[in-house]
């Protein structure tokens, strides 16, 4: 069968083959650590890139103090939309940039880069007074300050909120933590997932009773997290215009878990009723729910609606008969009688492969999407053409495609101007910018506040 480009998009493809200051770096958060413009005639084929776009961020300075993913990850879409940005280092890096050591990568960490791209990065050891003194001298001069440390260790540095906006009043301080900044456990290290998938009842709430809980993957909370902070920021920029004033903005791990179950916990809240987790063998609605074809590739039916949808399936699956079947006739009986109906569903479907029922589901007007791994996602047609990857600049003259932040702002595009650097590559830099020359920077050195 000859297959349109369309139909194509929907079926499955494979992608081509010293020491850490323990009172302020141990204390983070472990939750943390070309223009990219969707445009209708853009190739649907390769990464979108324009040169020389700056984004709605651009002439804002961004100044992180964090490790492992929400909070770098937060400055980092943020740097994605223009914004200038230092990370802030402890002496022997962000340990995200060893996460795949294990892997023996030859030193390529895609999950850092995704993270980091856009910025400079500066060592500092902020045990040692001098180094608290450039932090706070970086700080003084930003916009915003991004920042996934627990609260104690960043009073106990000088860069909790109270000293921070008493410094410099305009600034917007975005703080990413676990649990949150007031409680009894607001200091209690957290991961993504412990207070996003395991305490905010998301694990518990996909893993059927009797089942293994499912293993959440790398930065979920994490990424959700920076996107909520990342909005929270521009809110707060823009709350700056009208008052002059920056302000404290925080987005809690817990909170980004327990909005993203909000159905279920506010069916608690409200009806007292406890989250019961669905299967595929006998969901609420058949009709939106997985199956399997005939050749092994899976697919979702997407009907919602099912009474008005019901039809439709019928007509494809070749089955109208069901349409006068009782126990299948209304969405009420579909519901009683659930396991049994996908019983039915799923002898139909291994009937025929995929792409077979690809042409029937289209023909008939049957919501669905294909079932993806990851990297089958990297070759799929559409998610370059919605503009899911994005031209990196590297070194010299190359170039990578890296995966899009999620934003697309038609009026001011944004492009990549660089991928993450190297640990501590920019502090002589920036030290020389804040007014630092050659001796005093070298005397930083002997005294260890700089690698």
């Amino acid at each position: 069968m000859n297959l349109s480009a369309e139909r194509m998009a929907l079926l499955p493809w494979r992608a081509p083959e010293r020491r850490v200051w323990p009172s302020l770096w141990d204390h983070a958060q472990p939750c943390g650590g070309s223009c990219h413009l969707w445009c209708p005639i853009a190739e649907s084929s390769s990464a979108v890139s324009l040169a020389g776009v700056p984004g709605p961020m651009e002439g804002i300075k961004v100044v992180e103090v964090g490790i492992w993913v929400a909070g770098p990850a937060t400055a980092g879409i943020l740097g994605d939309w223009g914004a200038e940005v230092i990370k802030i280092e402890p002496p022997v890096g962000d340990p995200m940039r060893g996460i795949l050591s294990l892997l023996r990568t030859d030193g390529v960490n895609p999950p850092f880069e995704l993270d980091n791209r856009n910025k400079r990065s500066v060592g500092l050891d902020l045990s040692v007074r001098e180094a608290r003194e450039i932090a706070a001298a970086l700080v003084d001069e930003a916009d915003v300050f991004v920042t996934n440390v627990r609260p104690g260790a960043l009073a106990r540095a000088g860069l909790d909120y109270e000293t921070v906006s008493a410094r410099n009043p305009r600034v917007v301080y975005a703080h990413i933590t676990g649990y949150g900044l007031v409680g009894d456990e607001r200091d209690r290290a957290a991961f993504d997932v412990g207070a996003f998938w395991s305490r905010a009842g998301v694990a518990a709430a996909l893993a059927p009773e009797g089942t293994p809980l499912p293993y959440q993957r790398g930065g979920m909370g994490d990424h959700m997290a920076a996107m909520a902070a990342a909005g929270a920021v521009s809110a707060a920029l823009f709350a700056r215009e009208r008052t002059g004033a920056g302000q404290l903005v925080s987005v809690s791990l817990l909170r980004v878990g327990m909005y993203m179950l909000g159905w279920d916990i506010n069916m608690a809240v409200r009806l007292g009723m406890p989250t019961v987790p669905m299967t595929i063998d006998a969901p609420p609605n058949p009709m939106i729910s997985a199956y399997t074809a005939g050749d092994g590739l899976r697919f979702w039916l997407l009907g919602l609606q099912g009474d008005r949808l019901w039809p439709d399936l019928l007509r494809a699956i070749e089955r109208t008969e069901w349409a006068a079947d009782e126990r299948y006739a209304t969405v009420v009986s579909r519901f009683a009688n659930s396991a049994a109906l996908v019983r039915e569903l799923d002898a139909v479907f291994s009937t025929r492969t995929l792409e077979e029922w690809a042409d029937a589901f289209d023909r008939e007007d049957v919501w669905w999407a294909p079932v993806r791994h990851a990297h089958e996602v990297v070759a799929d047609p559409q998610a370059r053409a919605a503009g899911g990857f994005v031209t990196v600049p590297l070194d010299g003259d190359r170039e990578i495609d890296m995966v899009a932040t999620p934003i697309d702002f038609l009026g001011t595009p944004w492009a990549p101007r660089g991928s993450a650097p190297e640990f501590a590559q920019h502090t002589e830099e920036v030290l020389l910018e804040l007014g630092q020359n050659w001796d005093q920077i070298t005397e930083l050195k002997e005294l260890g506040a700089i690698p």
